[in-house]
């Protein structure tokens, strides 16, 4: 019999690797989307489209109704919740929406679940920036949370959701505390494809500065495809529902992602990066940094490539793009 999963927020990087792992392994995949002005476009997750393995269904984590037919139709295996206003600078701009999507859509997951009663494992995908500031050198699952953003204090209400739920109602349901991660597919509105994006147009003679904030905040960068397959391992895996941080152990600041970028190709950065003021948030998080040893231990998982080999796939991929199109 055909296994199933349901994956939300299709469009998305991490969504985009995450139906790719699942196909691969042989599961059906239904992928959820949001009708935008321009029709049903897939996004990052473009190029499954005409897929047989891949159903896209269209719909809106905000209509508990539209889930719950989802989950008796697809009556999934795995259920993964991606959908979410991601981007941090952005819900200072848009806070009622992004608590809308990131933290009532998990209750609607949830909900439709539960209602539609079917047995499915659900994973929330959580983020490291419920720690916000951090009072730990590194944090892991029991570390206290601190959100600095309209967006991490959504996916905290996302995260405790989870648990309730799974105390509540017995079902299978882990959070995902994923720190920071990235590839080509990254937005052009996330600092680590904004750099990358900027030195392919340097090198072009399409933009002569890049301008960026705080170059001194710190984080800690993974490769997105590790960190999807740690989430289908979470689901698939272990023995009981449990959640679990995912992370490389390493920091390392935006002055760095962008002096290892620009030296990629031979050019120093301060030549071309500028501080501008307004990309600085209303409340920064100076420092992220994750410890994965209780998923690395009970699960196997570990990163795959190092933050230098990550920064150089990404200068490389959009490079590519500007010699194509010079």
């Amino acid at each position: 019999m055909t296994k199933t999963a349901v994956v939300t927020g299709l469009r998305g990087q991490d969504a985009s690797f995450l139906t790719e792992q699942l196909i691969e392994q042989g599961y059906q995949v239904f992928g959820l989307i949001r009708r935008a002005s321009q029709g049903l476009d897939l996004g990052c997750s473009k190029h499954l489209e005409g897929n047989s393995h891949l159903e896209v269904v269209e719909g809106d984590i905000l209509d508990t109704a539209c889930l719950t037919r989802l989950c008796t139709l697809a009556k999934p295996d795995l259920f993964f919740n991606l959908a979410s206003q991601s981007h941090v600078g952005s819900s200072f701009e848009q806070p009622q929406y992004t608590s809308q999507v990131t933290g009532l859509g998990v209750l609607n997951c949830l909900e439709a679940i539960r209602l539609s009663g079917i047995h499915t494992r659900f994973l929330q995908a959580s983020t490291s920036e419920l720690f916000g500031g951090m009072t730990e050198k590194v944090c892991n699952e029991n570390s206290a949370f601190h959100p600095r953003s309209p967006y991490g204090v959504s996916k905290l209400y996302g995260y405790w959701i989870t648990v309730n739920y799974r105390e509540s109602y017995k079902i299978f349901a882990v959070n995902s505390i994923c720190f920071n991660h990235t590839s080509p597919r990254r937005g052009s509105n996330f600092v680590t494809r904004k750099i990358t994006q900027g030195i392919a147009n340097i090198w072009a003679g399409k933009q002569k500065k890049l301008y960026l904030g705080n170059l001194d905040a710190k984080r800690d960068w993974g490769w997105a495809p590790d960190f999807t397959r740690g989430m289908i391992l979470m689901l698939t895996k272990s023995p009981e529902p449990k959640d679990y941080v995912l992370a490389t152990g390493e920091t390392h600041s935006v002055r760095e992602f962008c002096q290892l970028a620009f030296n990629h190709i031979g050019f120093n950065w301060e030549d071309f990066v500028s501080i501008d003021p307004r990309f600085y948030r209303p409340a920064e998080v100076d420092t992220l940094i994750g410890d994965h040893s209780a998923i690395k231990r009970d699960l196997g998982w570990q990163p795959s490539i190092t933050f230098e080999e990550l920064v150089y796939k990404m200068v490389d991929y959009d490079l590519a793009i500007a010699k194509q199109q010079s």
